[in-house]
């Protein structure tokens, strides 16, 4: 049981209200801190974008004189180790014992599933990084909010390129054997199928396979492209060993948000080159915050800032705003829980704002691996705006569906 405890100060705001909740609780009292829990993974296969999650947010406290809306703000860190029965225990310990007003995290789908209830009961406002689908669909989480994207909401846009821009006919999908893997897959083959393509064959390694030998050696050789959907170092491993197997120019490689996170970027070479992905995020976005973010970040780490950085970062952005709004005063859950879903201001990101279900609306971008002084970077190279956790599905009908899954939507095209 491992905890980082950090305590952090930022400036501006005022007083509160009480909780609006069962039961008479002291309202936070005004020089009271606000009590943040991260709930990251340090340690396994996803531990390179749990690292970042950790290194993004104290970036942002950094920068803002570690304080949120006027109010010290003392930060927990809990690894999960990428576990869920761990990540269940972490979570009841940053509750219980920390007295969290606010929580960060977790990383994973599955982790997130595994404290659905929990999150609920104890009605802790939760940013979540977990990209799970039906926690803001069909079994919407009031104390939820995403300001990432559901597994599937990067996944829909390239499944739509792939189809109408690089005309794609025939294409393998291979992910993680995790709930993320299931329904990024899922989302990507409904698109692309809808738009004339073939699925004709999905693979589901297991999260921490040694060894990628045995599912190289069952691609299918007749296919335009495959799509990648590892998460973690994972799709670097599989890159490398692709090529390995003598598979490189034997058919495209394009990938999902954290196929080639600019967290695993760093330890590829010409391997790389040219792949294309779709995500939410990249260094190399061009506004103004990231315009700060990015160069900040990678001269205090000596690599860019990816996915798991920029969701905390951004994340940190939200929840100031929040408090902000009702007057620092954490212990207002209600309240603050209101406002976050209210939020919508410019971020590293991008402009952001959130649907009736506290899912994101934001932009997707496809994003090209060059080099770039040397290092080799996501370049932008198309943008889709506001993109829904819906695509471009009305959402009553979206939700009338199975949530995705391994099942859902069925490949009808599979291939022996």
């Amino acid at each position: 049981m491992s905890f980082d405890r950090r305590s952090f100060l930022q400036g501006t705001a005022a007083a509160g209200l009480s909780l609006a909740a069962p039961g008479i609780i002291r309202a936070q009292g005004s020089n009271e801190p606000i009590r943040l829990g991260l709930l990251t993974v340090k340690t396994g296969p996803l531990a390179s974008g749990g690292i970042d999650m950790e290194i993004g947010l104290k970036q942002w406290l950094a920068e803002h004189n570690n304080m949120m809306a006027g109010r010290k703000v003392e930060l927990t860190i809990a690894d999960t180790g990428g576990v869920p029965a761990n990540t269940k225990t972490k979570i009841s310990e940053l509750y219980e014992r920390n007295k969290i007003h606010a929580l960060m995290g977790p990383l994973a789908a599955f982790e997130a599933l595994a404290v659905d209830d929990y999150i609920k009961a104890q009605r802790i406002p939760t940013l979540s990084v977990a990209a799970a689908e039906d926690m803001t669909q069909r079994k919407a989480n009031p104390w939820f909010v995403r300001a990432t994207s559901t597994s599937s909401q990067c996944a829909h846009p390239m499944a739509d390129y792939c189809a109408k821009i690089k005309g794609y006919k025939r294409m393998i999908v291979i992910a993680d054997d995790i709930a993320y893997g299931h329904e990024m897959l899922a989302g990507f083959q409904r698109v692309f199928e809808e738009n004339g393509g073939k699925i004709v064959q999905k693979l589901f390694p297991p999260l921490t396979v040694p060894d990628y030998g045995s599912f190289l050696a069952q691609l299918n050789p007749k296919v335009d492209a495959i799509f990648l959907g590892f998460a973690g170092s994972n799709g670097f491993r599989f890159i490398r060993q692709f090529n390995e197997y003598g598979l490189k120019g034997k058919m495209a490689i394009v990938g999902g948000m954290t196929a080639l996170d600019e967290a695993v970027l760093k330890n590829m070479g010409n391997e790389a080159l040219g792949i294309e992905t779709a995500c939410w995020y990249s260094a190399e976005l061009n506004n103004p915050i990231n315009s700060k973010f990015s160069p900040a970040f990678r001269a205090a780490n000596k690599y860019d800032p990816g996915f798991y950085a920029a969701s905390t970062f951004v994340n940190a952005a939200i929840l100031d705003t929040a408090l902000k709004a009702v007057g620092g005063n954490a212990s207002n859950r209600d309240g603050l829980m209101a406002a976050l879903r209210k939020t919508n201001i410019p971020t590293a990101r991008g402009p952001v704002s959130f649907d009736s279900y506290g899912n994101i609306v934001g932009d997707v971008f496809i994003r090209k691996v060059e080099r770039k002084d040397g290092r080799l970077v996501n370049t932008v190279t198309k943008t889709y705006t506001n993109v829904s956790q819906f695509w471009t599905y009305e959402p009553k009908a979206f939700l009338a569906n199975p949530v995705y899954s391994r099942d859902y939507p069925p490949a009808r095209n599979i291939e022996s």
